[in-house]
């Protein structure tokens, strides 16, 4: 990839070795000649990444997912270094990023986009999500009634404690907790997982990209809270559909050059039991 000539760090200070870490790659920066800017603000503001190579996340997920939605608009990789707890997308450590920072600005990193969801509930509501939209009560965690519909055609109607509409990246967050699927993050759909619905069958749906799905409250009396990310919410306007659809966005993730996704998920779950513990081995 091509060096990286102006950079812009977004801090999380409340992160253990945050600070520390981020004067550091700084002082390294400065030495390469690099242009810098910084914040400890996020999520960003309209036009924050404008002109700049990439930008440097330190701390951790939900750190970068206030950082996604800016970047995406802007194209600027993000190279997120986790000072946090799990880290599935930050995922250089703070000892991968001291040791490797040089040569990462010297281009040797690879990009890895990532689809979006965009997510609409009614005139001016409308946001973008790297992980997840969540669609449930707003007041109380009672059941409501949701029916889905996919281009138009109805899937099914949902009674639940509510519907987690996931990219692949987001996979691995809320969509896993519910009982949903791994989902390899250059696989182009998107999955649908109630939680808790109200049913013996309860498995979630994988669409293709391209699908205009559409969610409609059927509750007598619930009004739903939809929830990007788990960090902003959208009003939902009375009568009017939540539109969700794989956005024409998508999140470029600077990786290190030999990055593995299963060794990433491998890890982070701590997945264990070798070949030589399978049964058919013995």
């Amino acid at each position: 990839m091509k060096p990286i000539r102006k950079l812009a760090f977004v801090v999380n200070e409340e992160k253990p070795g945050a600070r520390e870490l981020s004067r550091t790659l700084m002082s390294l920066a400065r030495r390469s000649g690099i242009r810098l800017k910084f914040t400890a603000r996020f999520p960003l503001a309209t036009g924050y990444l404008s002109g700049f190579d990439a930008c440097c996340v330190i701390g951790g997920d939900g750190t970068l997912l206030g950082v996604a939605r800016e970047a995406s608009r802007a194209q600027v990789p993000i190279i997120g270094v986790n000072r946090g707890s799990l880290g599935f997308l930050t995922t250089f450590s703070a000892d991968e990023a001291r040791a490797h920072f040089s040569e990462l600005l010297a281009g040797a990193y690879q990009v890895d986009h990532r689809s979006m969801l965009d997510c609409s509930t009614g005139p001016g509501q409308h946001d973008l999500a790297l992980n997840d939209v969540l669609i449930k009560d707003a007041n109380s965690s009672r059941l409501v009634r949701l029916e889905v519909q996919a281009d138009g055609e109805l899937v099914t109607e949902y009674t639940c404690d509510g519907l987690i509409f996931s990219t692949p990246t987001g996979s691995t967050a809320y969509n896993l907790s519910a009982g949903g699927p791994l989902i390899h993050p250059g696989a182009d759909v998107v999955a649908m997982t109630p939680i808790c619905p109200h049913t013996l069958s309860n498995r979630s749906i994988i669409f293709r990209r391209g699908i205009k799905l559409r969610v409609y409250n059927r509750s007598e009396d619930a009004s739903l809270l939809v929830a990007m990310d788990g960090q902003r919410n959208l009003k939902v306007c009375v009568d009017s559909p939540i539109r969700i659809s794989v956005s024409r966005h998508t999140l470029p993730l600077a990786q290190r050059l030999d990055y593995s996704h299963f060794a990433v998920v491998r890890t982070k779950l701590k997945w264990s039991g070798g070949v030589s513990d399978s049964p058919r081995t013995r």
